[in-house]
């Protein structure tokens, strides 16, 4: 394989839609309260996509080097385990990844914040150092988080609060409380796509000790786990709904649950791992028809 192809593929770029639905989600609350921005917009996503490379391109090494990517993996192969990239090369892309998404998150902070709110600007500051290091931490270095299990809570965290609610403060510099229901509703749906990823490698996973929660939990208990996070996300937006008294027409976006709720009724149904794997891209493309049609319903319904 080409160098050029072996970088995109380790980027995964399949993932970069999931990680994007945060920011549009946010960047749509936002504008709900007649606030925008362009420059703060188009830096956020760029912000965003430099963090899941780098996330991506330390989860390739630290699978890579563990073994956790093997033979037995289902699933697109992976760069260091083909061989495309040596260990050398991945840990040189992900500091150049890592500087260029600093520099894109300072230049984003510098936009929003300017330089007379030095609370913001250092809590900003925080949060992009807190996204690398989870970023590396999922699975790189000796105690990686996302192999104790722990990787839900963070994907909830990062993806869902801090990706909604703190795209939003970037231009907003306030959270309304309501913004609280559709971030959770993403990050219901984020931590979906990573269950079912884990549900998709628990046989994998298992044998070379990536605790998910999955393999604590078991593939059926995985399955109503799985079940349980679309239901509260398809809750959360419905209680957005309710409390903000929104029109049919303001609603359309919930037609995004239409696929949601068919990938929901195909994984209860399916009993080996394996076949899950297609469900993967429906289920993350949902997440991010479900950000774009809100944004579309908040700018042209409201």
């Amino acid at each position: 394989m080409g160098n050029f192809k072996a970088w995109v593929q380790a980027a995964r770029l399949r993932t970069l839609p999931l990680s994007l639905s945060g920011i549009i989600m946010g960047t749509a609350l936002a504008t709900k309260q007649g606030v925008f921005n362009g420059t703060i917009f188009i830096l956020a996503l760029l912000t965003t996509v430099g963090f899941q490379v780098t996330s991506n391109f330390a989860n390739d090494y630290g699978d890579g080097v563990k073994g956790t990517d093997n033979e037995d993996r289902i699933g697109p192969a992976r760069a260091l385990q083909s061989g495309w990239l040596t260990r050398s090369a991945l840990k040189k892309g992900i500091i150049v990844s890592i500087g260029i998404s600093f520099l894109l998150a300072i230049g984003l902070i510098y936009i929003a914040f300017g330089l007379d709110n030095l609370p913001y600007i250092l809590l900003f500051l925080i949060l992009g150092i807190l996204s690398i290091w989870a970023a590396l931490k999922y699975t790189m270095g000796s105690n990686p988080y996302g192999y104790m299990g722990l990787g839900d809570v963070f994907v909830f965290l990062f993806f869902g609060l801090l990706g909604v609610l703190g795209s939003m403060f970037l231009y907003t510099k306030s959270i309304a409380w309501t913004s609280l229901l559709p971030a959770i509703g993403i990050g219901a749906l984020c931590v979906g796509v990573l269950n079912l990823n884990n549900l998709r490698d628990v046989v994998s996973d298992g044998k070379h000790g990536k605790n998910t929660l999955v393999v604590k939990m078991g593939f059926q208990n995985g399955k109503k786990y799985h079940f349980l996070l679309l239901v509260s996300a398809l809750i959360s937006f419905m209680a957005y709904i309710f409390i903000e008294r929104l029109g049919i027409t303001q609603s359309f976006f919930m037609i995004a649950f239409v696929p949601i709720v068919a990938h929901l009724i195909k994984v209860m149904s399916t009993q080996v791992p394996g076949a899950l794997d297609n469900e993967l891209k429906k289920l993350a493309l949902s997440t991010f028809l479900l950000s774009v049609l809100f944004y579309a319903a908040v700018n042209y319904f409201l």
